[in-house]
C-alpha cells in the first residue's frame, strides 16, 4: 500500500513508536503493539537512531511485526547524515524483502564527535537518492510548522522543505507542536510556496513534566501560556497532569480535524493507554469527516 493513497478517502490517524532498547528483544514490544491496534491507526511509523543502518535491526524487525504479523501499514524511518548509498540500498532493500515499500526520509540528528559521511548531506538528497533508484517506495518527510531550529529564516525552511517535495516526498509529517495558530499559519505559508502535499500534523500528549521539559529542550518547540500554567498547576498531581496533558492532546485534535487537516500522526512514545483514551475521545470525529472532489466533508 502506497501510504500517500489514504488521503484520498479520509482523514488520516497514524502513530509512531519507537523499537526496544539495543539489548532488549524485540518481542518485549509485542504486547505495545497490539494494545495499539486496536485504536484502528491507517499506519504505524518506527523510529531508527541517527546512526542509521547500525541501528537498524530493531527498527526492521518492529516493522516487520506490524506490517506481516499485525497487517497495519508500517512506515520505516530512514535517517541519511551518518550513512552511504550502499548502506541506503541494504536498508531500502531489507524493507522490501518483508513488503514495506513506505519510509521516512530525515537527515537524523548530528551526533557529536561523529562525522557524517557526506552522501546525504540533505534529507533532500537521501529523498532524491530513493525516488531515483526505488520508484516504487513511497516516502514522507518531515515539516516543522514552527520551522526547523537549524534554519536561518522561516523562508529558507519552507525553501528547503520544496527541495523535498521536488525529489520525491508524497507527503509531509509535521513536528509536533503544542499551539494549532502555528499550524495553520504553516499551511497558509506551504500554499503561497506551492506546496500542495498532505501533511499530517504532529501530536504528543504530554503526560509528566519531564517529559515536556526534555521534549521542548530537545526539539525547541515553544510551549504557549496555556500550556505553561496548565502543567505548572498540575506538576505535583502525577494522575491529574496525566489526564490534563491527554486532555490537551484530544482539544488540539478535535480542532485540527474540524478545520479539515488531512490526518494526525501521534507520538504514542509507546504508551498505548494514553493512544486508546485520545482515540476514544476522537474516533467519531474522524468518522464524520470523508473526502470528496479532493475535499473534506463532515458526513
Amino acid at each position: 500500500m502506497n501510504i500517500a493513497d489514504l488521503f484520498k478517502h479520509k482523514t488520516v490517524f497514524s502513530l509512531e513508536v519507537f523499537p526496544p532498547k539495543k539489548y532488549s528483544a524485540v518481542e518485549t514490544i509485542l504486547p505495545t503493539l497490539t494494545a495499539l491496534k486496536n485504536v484502528n491507526p491507517d499506519f504505524i511509523s518506527v523510529t531508527l537512531g541517527a546512526g542509521g543502518s547500525a541501528q537498524s535491526d530493531g527498527t526492521v524487525a518492529v516493522v516487520n511485526l506490524i506490517q506481516n504479523h499485525l497487517n497495519i501499514p508500517a512506515v520505516a524511518h530512514v535517517p541519511g547524515l551518518y550513512q552511504d548509498q550502499a548502506q541506503v540500498d541494504q536498508l531500502i532493500q531489507r524493507l522490501q524483502s518483508i513488503n514495506v515499500n513506505n519510509i521516512l526520509a530525515l537527515r537524523g540528528d548530528q551526533i557529536p564527535g561523529l562525522a557524517p559521511r557526506g552522501e546525504f548531506e540533505h534529507a533532500s538528497d537521501l529523498i532524491e537518492y530513493v525516488h531515483e533508484n526505488y520508484p516504487d517506495v513511497n516516502i514522507a518527510s518531515a515539516c516543522y510548522p514552527e520551522c526547523h531550529q537549524e534554519a536561518t529564516s522561516f523562508i529558507a525552511d519552507i525553501e528547503h522543505l520544496k527541495l523535498k517535495i521536488d525529489a520525491g516526498s508524497d507527503h509531509l509529517i509535521s513536528q509536533l507542536f503544542f499551539d494549532n495558530q502555528h499550524f495553520y499559519d504553516f499551511r497558509e505559508k506551504l500554499a503561497l510556496a506551492g506546496i500542495n502535499v498532505p501533511v499530517e500534523a504532529g501530536i504528543m500528549p504530554c503526560t509528566s513534566k519531564q517529559q515536556i521539559e526534555r521534549i521542548t529542550q530537545i526539539a525547541g518547540v515553544p510551549v504557549p501560556d496555556k500550556f505553561k500554567k496548565m502543567m505548572n498547576r498540575y506538576a505535583n498531581n502525577k494522575v491529574a497532569l496525566k489526564d490534563a496533558g491527554i486532555a490537551y492532546a484530544i482539544d488540539q485534535i478535535v480542532d485540527l480535524v474540524s478545520q479539515g487537516v488531512d490526518g494526525i500522526h501521534l507520538y504514542t512514545m509507546n504508551k498505548p493507554e494514553v493512544a486508546q483514551r485520545i482515540w476514544d475521545a476522537t474516533k467519531n470525529i474522524f468518522g464524520a469527516s470523508e473526502i470528496k472532489d479532493g475535499k473534506i466533508h463532515v458526513k
